[in-house]
Parts: structure tokens; C-alpha cells; sequence
């Protein structure tokens, strides 16, 4: 009996990309998919021809399979899920919104649908709905997260209680001990963000990839929940953030300091001051940037020696 990850993707490890705005382009999710994991595109941040377009290049990059991420909020969704059935993607994972919209469209397609929670409640959701794996993603994480504030080790636990499909976890994973300790939990596999957005292959700016190295505990915090709460490095833009929210201001507002482009202008294009610049709580032990290889080997190797450490171990209980 193999793992059911990675019998459902057709992938040598459950390892799982996640589908970053910024930084999963087409060179980070086919050099993930060429070592063995799932790649994932992030849609959330491309206009529909340039969606196509990196597709197609991974298409052309990688024989293996890979998948794109899409946020259900996003303006132009119906262009978006028709250029992933014309270019028959074979797996979609669904993000911020109902999984009930759109999970039997893709199915009908021959699509592989997973969908990224953070409660026990979404998961049961996610059953009805009929997807085909759940990622449970927990506070640590960067990007979108759950208002919930609850973390990956409490989410898992209580996520594989409720629900029985295989489950991928998220959030504050970015080293084989932390793989192995979700698996401990009980999933089935990882998705991983913050330690693939620092990587070589990853579309990221060089001086945003620099910055995350330097990092230390505490140098992130959960923002903007009034809009969609995400974790911000403590830069000045989150400062100000930080200051409006404080003083109790209303989503509007805090839209109003957003404006347009506030991430692209800090993770696409390197604006440290100003941007947005979101990054999970694990990068606090990312000190390098890494080829994807290089990433996904070490994990592996961690993996291993943490299993082969706790099997040798005695315990007295």
C-alpha cells in the first residue's frame, strides 16, 4: 500500500508546492515536479494569457505531473478555469471560497481537485463538496491564512478526526522534521510555501529572497484580517498596517492603504519599504537561497534521519 498522496498525483514524494503569488511561476513548479514532488502554479497573480503561457512553458519544462492553485476570489475566475480545461491541467487545488462552486466542474473535466482550509468545519465542507484531497493549513503559514489563528499542529489532529480523505498539511512546514512530525499528526502529505518561495527557481526578487534569510523569530505577524488576514514581514508598510488596525480601522480603509499591486511591488519587484511582503513564520530558519534539488534532497535526507532517530529511541510511558 503506498501513500495516498502519491498515488492520487502520480508522484514519487508527498511534497506538494504551494501555489505562491510572485514566486510559483513555471520554473519553480517543474523544477519541483522534476524532483519528485507536485508543482503548483500560482494563478492568483497572473492575468489569464499569462497563465497560458506558463503553463505551456511547463508543460514544455516537465514531463511529470504538476497543477495550478486558484484563488476563487480572483476577478476574471471563468477565463481562468477555462484556459486550465483547454490546456488540460490535470490538477487544480482551490483556495479562499467555497469548494462547492467549482469542484464538480473540474471533476466533470477529469481534474484532480484539492481544496486549502484552516477549520474542521471547511473539511466537512470539503467532503460534501466532493474534492479529491484537503490541504489544512494552519496559522504559521504565509500568504492567505485562517482567521482562526489555529495552528498546524492543533489543525491536523482535529481535521483528520472529522474527515477521511487524504490530507495534505500546511503551514510552517519547510524541513523533513516538520514533514515527518505532520505526518505523526496524520497526513498524508505536505504543502510547503515559504522555503520554495526562497529558492533559486522561484520568481520572487533577489532582494526579497535576501531579506527572508535574515530573518528571526517574531519578524512576522497576522495582518489585515478585516480583508483577508495574511502574515507580513514587520517592514514600514506593516507598520502602517499595524498602526490603522490598532486604532480600530474598517476593511475600507485598510483597502484604501492596499491600493493595487502592494505585493507585486514588494515579492515581484523588490520594494522592501513600501511592499507588501508576505512570507510564512518558517522562514525564520531559512538562511540560504537553494536550487529546488538541492531543497528537496535535504528534506528527504532530514526525513529519513529524524524516522530512523525516533525508531531507535526508547520510551517509558
Amino acid at each position: 500500500m503506498g501513500n495516498r498522496i502519491c498515488n492520487l498525483f502520480g508522484i514519487k514524494y508527498p511534497i506538494i508546492s504551494g501555489g505562491m503569488v510572485w514566486c510559483s511561476g513555471w520554473r519553480l513548479a517543474s523544477a519541483v515536479s522534476n524532483n519528485g514532488g507536485l508543482g503548483l502554479i500560482g494563478a492568483g497573480s497572473m492575468h489569464p494569457e499569462t497563465l497560458r503561457e506558463h503553463i505551456q512553458k511547463t508543460k514544455l519544462a516537465t514531463d511529470k505531473p504538476f497543477g495550478v492553485n486558484i484563488p476563487l476570489f480572483y476577478p476574471e475566475l471563468e477565463t481562468i478555469l477555462n484556459i486550465i480545461a483547454e490546456e488540460k491541467v490535470p490538477i487544480v487545488f482551490t483556495s479562499a471560497g467555497s469548494p462547492k462552486k467549482f469542484t464538480a466542474w473540474l471533476k466533470e473535466r477529469g481534474i484532480i481537485v484539492a481544496h486549502v482550509i484552516a477549520s474542521s468545519a471547511f473539511a466537512l465542507k470539503c467532503e460534501e463538496a466532493g474534492v479529491d484531497a484537503i490541504v489544512a493549513e494552519g496559522f504559521e503559514a504565509g500568504g492567505h491564512n485562517g482567521r482562526e489563528e489555529t495552528t498546524t499542529m492543533t489543525l491536523i489532529p482535529a481535521v483528520r478526526k472529522v474527515s477521511s480523505l487524504p490530507l495534505i498539511a500546511a503551514g510552517g512546514i519547510g524541513s523533513g522534521d516538520a514533514i515527518l512530525a505532520a505526518m505523526a499528526l496524520g497526513a498524508d502529505g505536505v504543502q510547503i510555501g515559504s522555503r520554495f518561495a526562497i529558492s533559486e527557481e522561484s520568481s520572487a526578487h533577489p532582494d526579497f529572497k535576501k531579506l527572508v534569510t535574515g530573518l528571526t523569530e517574531g519578524d512576522t505577524k497576522l495582518a489585515l484580517k478585516k480583508v483577508g488576514p495574511v502574515r507580513l514581514i514587520k517592514n514600514e508598510f506593516f507598520q502602517a498596517v499595524n498602526k490603522l488596525e490598532l486604532e480600530g480601522a474598517d476593511g475600507s480603509v485598510l483597502r484604501e492603504l492596499l491600493g493595487k499591486g502592494r505585493a507585486k511591488k514588494g515579492m515581484f519587484e523588490g520594494d522592501l519599504v513600501e511592499g507588501e511582503l508576505e512570507i510564512g513564520q518558517v522562514s525564520s530558519i531559512i538562511s540560504e537561497v537553494l536550487p529546488v534539488e538541492v531543497i528537496m534532497k535535504n528534506m528527504i535526507a532530514e526525513y529519513q534521519q529524524s524516522r530512523a532517530r525516533i525508531n531507535t529511541q526508547q520510551f517509558d510511558f
